[in-house]
């Protein structure tokens, strides 16, 4: 059999990280096998450890390149955007949006791999690459708040986000039910109002 060349190597590692950052955020890290990412690539199942030592190195490099399709897309949403206002928005309405629900594959990943990371460790590479991709997005999110301190910004991105990660969550949980968009409306609702307009009142449990 012919040697593959550098230049087709660096290909297939390519098509390799593309096929498995769809496949982990539409079913999990753990819900798919080595040999379900290199059928997706079209490749075969041999040729993997040619590129990879396993498939934990595997998928800390997809989490990586989930987290940075994710920050291009804000990027450009913000710069595309007029003011902090319109930029939050243009993020807010379409993570909250049924057809962002239904495409997990080209997600969120901190929606994606959130129950994953609850059985990683804190010391792992995948953890780490995980919190570090959160961090980046908050980053992103919290000069959009409108607050005049850096922390008041800080506090809100943390509680949009959270509500924006929760709200996906349970929608995708409750797909097919009347509830899943009654979700999905109440979250946009609420973190897209005007600001200088008073915010629906949030019950008390």
């Amino acid at each position: 059999m012919p040697r593959v060349s550098r230049k087709q190597a660096e290909l297939n590692r390519e098509i390799i990280v593309e096929a498995a950052t769809r496949l982990f955020r539409e079913r999990g890290l753990h819900g798919i096998s080595v040999v379900d990412v290199m059928g997706a690539a079209g490749l075969t199942h041999g040729g993997f450890y040619g590129h990879f030592e396993s498939k934990e190195a595997l998928a800390q490099e997809a989490c990586s390149r989930a987290f940075t399709q994710s920050m291009e897309r804000w990027k450009q949403k913000i710069d595309n955007s007029g003011d902090h206002l319109s930029a939050r928005a243009s993020i807010i309405a379409p993570y909250l949006s049924v057809a962002n629900r239904d495409n997990p594959g080209e997600s969120c990943p901190v929606t994606a791999f959130a129950g994953d990371m609850c059985h990683e460790t804190a010391e792992s590479g995948l953890h780490q690459t995980y919190t570090q991709g959160l961090e980046a997005l908050l980053q992103m999110l919290a000069p959009l708040m409108g607050a005049d301190q850096p922390e008041a910004n800080r506090q809100r991105a943390l509680v949009d986000y959270s509500l924006m990660v929760g709200a996906l969550t349970l929608a995708r949980a409750t797909r097919g039910d009347g509830l899943s968009e009654e979700i999905l409306e109440a979250a946009r609702a609420f973190l897209t109002v005007d600001d200088t307009t008073e915010k629906p009142a949030t019950p008390t449990l």
